[in-house]
């Protein structure tokens, strides 16, 4: 999500000039000065909670194949591992080189283990990540809203300040313009999509053979 909101700049709105006594009944920051969290502002809002909801029961089987094979992959492991210390110590805390293949066998083993579960996780991160996108997408203009309701002149980012009152955090401000800008988005990410709005790369066409010269 970090690589997604750096395309989310922090919008400076000028204050106006209408009175206070004029001013509708919103929240508004004392001094003009705000911060704001748009990973939590993101992560809050209606329609991505929703969507992480959906996603429990649409990608339920994938969701517990991973958990079942990390279970037995984490398993697997340290009982590897396990049979790596004893073996050390049976040595004397010397290496040999049966520890030394015991060793690489476990690294081995670990390796694969990360490439499956990445495998297997793929397709829900890949759902995960065009959620993020659909929501990301408003997050421009839904801080542009709030910046502007809560005549906020300067916005930082709260884990950037060092020390801020709780009036100048309007974070839930970008959450209430989010769920009107985006009320609910979709989990089923579009064949080839990938995260950027890029398309998977086609396979290549097979080479047609060149046709022989025509003879005159």
């Amino acid at each position: 999500m970090k690589t997604i909101f750096k395309a989310a700049a922090l919008t400076l709105a000028p204050m106006t000039a209408i009175a206070m006594t004029a001013v509708p009944a919103v929240a508004q920051t004392k001094s003009g000065i705000a911060v704001v969290d748009l990973e939590e502002a993101v992560a809050k809002s209606a329609a991505f909670t929703t969507a992480m909801t959906q996603m429990q029961t649409t990608y339920k089987p994938q969701l517990d194949q991973i958990n079942t094979r990390r279970t037995a992959i984490e398993a697997d492991l340290k009982t590897k591992n396990d049979a790596l210390q004893a073996a050390y110590k049976a040595a004397g805390n010397k290496p040999t080189p049966a520890i030394e293949t015991q060793y690489q066998q476990l690294q081995q083993a670990q390796q694969s283990g990360q490439a499956e579960l990445q495998r297997l996780t793929q397709p829900v991160a890949l759902a995960r990540a065009y959620v993020e996108e659909q929501v990301v997408a408003k997050l421009d203009d839904a801080l542009k809203a709030a910046t502007a309701k809560t005549k906020s002149e300067i916005v930082f980012k709260k884990a950037a300040t060092e020390s801020f009152g709780a009036g100048a955090d309007i974070t839930d401000e970008v959450v209430t313009e989010l769920n009107t800008l985006v009320p609910s988005v979709g989990i089923t990410p579009p064949a080839g999509w990938q995260p950027g709005g890029r398309q998977a790369p086609a396979a290549a066409a097979p080479a047609t053979p060149a046709q022989a010269p025509k003879s005159r």
